[in-house]
């Protein structure tokens, strides 16, 4: 029986998968599994027994990841899973930013007790005029399961579409819109893109992506949107870059002291997944990979180890080997099993950068004593034995 703890309130929709082998944790302490959204885990100590942590969400910042990955701990996300809501919260910023929309909202709340308030309106309506948004060129930058909502939608909505992503997937690239221009240099979408929009991971290479040489480069007038992470944008350069008047909107969906003050900035409370579609569909997906991993070792859309499957254990046991990537590993795995006579039947093995993750499957009973034979060759980070049929 596996013991679960949830650090955040997690879609009840999602919950209701966990029978079972499955059972609720009194605390961190005492769990194999956790379920995390947007809780800090940096400075919790994580106990040994801890296997897998399934993040409901794509973003894993606030998870240790390294300190994991020397444990042993495999940590997954949920990519795709609130795409949609990510896109329509994309959709309404374009709106936002194009049309004074919270403008004419404000200025009805303040003459509300005007009888007149029809007829003012009508007066006053000049003041809040904008453009619409079709016919407009939306640059995307970040073609991956949001990503390539967002062009698709702005495509469906009249837009001329440029999208840049030099790591784009053969899944992603079918489902984008044949119309959508993808472009080599991403400063085409600078100099062309009267909406720009990130989709891109958080970590050191893309921090401050968007600063101050990449906003002399955009069109007087472009409206920028982050529904990503904050700390993709120089919010000092863009504060500028607003005050100026050479960026019309900067639309982000993360409130803090800088862009809660930000003259010209649309700022909303982290509302891109906060749907209850979302939140059951993360959950849902979350559970399935932490099934996945600790019945059957499989692992699916982890961001520390490399994604392996093979399928349901058709023998009496597997063995998970989560290891440094260095030469022998597997020979070393070999001649444990050659020596208690066990002969391998079925293996497959991924690496992920520096580390890589073993599956294993013999044509006899394994002992605890092979377990931990293993688990004591030097550069692994964790051995632990699954009982199949």
């Amino acid at each position: 029986m596996y013991k679960v703890h949830c650090m955040n309130r997690i879609s009840q929709a999602g919950i209701e998968q966990l029978y079972g082998n499955f059972a609720p944790a009194n605390g961190l302490e005492d769990a194999q599994a956790v379920m995390v959204r947007s809780a800090n885990m940096h400075d919790e100590v994580l106990p040994d027994g801890l296997l897998a942590i399934a993040r409901a969400g794509a973003g894993v910042n606030n998870i240790p990841l390294d300190r994991c990955t020397e444990q042993g701990i495999v940590v997954f996300n949920t990519p795709g899973a609130n795409a949609n809501g990510v896109k329509e919260m994309v959709v309404a910023g374009m709106l936002l930013a194009s049309r004074d929309i919270l403008g004419s909202t404000r200025w009805v709340a303040e003459h509300a007790q005007d009888p007149d308030v029809a007829v003012a309106a009508e007066k006053a309506k000049a003041q809040f005029g904008g453009m619409e948004i079709a016919g407009k060129t939306l640059g995307v930058i970040g073609l991956g399961a949001i990503g390539a909502m967002v062009a698709n939608a702005g495509r469906s909505l009249g837009m001329h579409v440029l999208g840049y992503d030099p790591y784009l997937s053969v899944k992603y690239a079918w489902s984008l819109d044949r119309h959508v221009h993808a472009v080599r240099n991403v400063g085409e979408i600078y100099s062309q893109a009267d909406f720009i929009t990130i989709h891109v991971p958080a970590n050191d290479s893309t921090r401050h992506m968007i600063g101050r040489d990449q906003i002399a480069q955009m069109k007087r007038g472009c409206v920028v949107l982050n529904f990503a992470r904050d700390i993709l944008v120089d919010e000092g350069a863009m504060a500028d870059a607003l005050a100026s008047g050479h960026i019309a909107r900067y639309v982000t969906d993360f409130a803090n002291p800088t862009t809660a003050q930000m003259p010209g900035a649309i700022v909303t409370s982290h509302l891109g997944a906060s749907t209850v579609e979302a939140e059951d569909n993360c959950a849902a997906m979350a559970i399935s990979e932490l099934r996945s991993y600790l019945l059957e070792g499989n692992i699916t859309n982890s961001v520390n180890f490399g994604d392996v499957d093979l399928g349901p254990i058709e023998t009496d046991e597997r063995i998970v080997v989560l290891h440094r990537n260095v030469p022998n590993m597997i020979g070393s795995f070999s001649q444990i099993l050659s020596d208690a006579k066990l002969n391998i039947e079925n293996m497959a093995n991924k690496r992920r950068g520096d580390v890589a993750t073993t599956l294993l499957e013999t044509s006899g009973p394994w002992d605890d004593d092979v377990v931990r034979r293993i688990a004591s060759i030097d550069g692994v980070f964790r051995a632990r034995m699954i009982p199949g049929r």
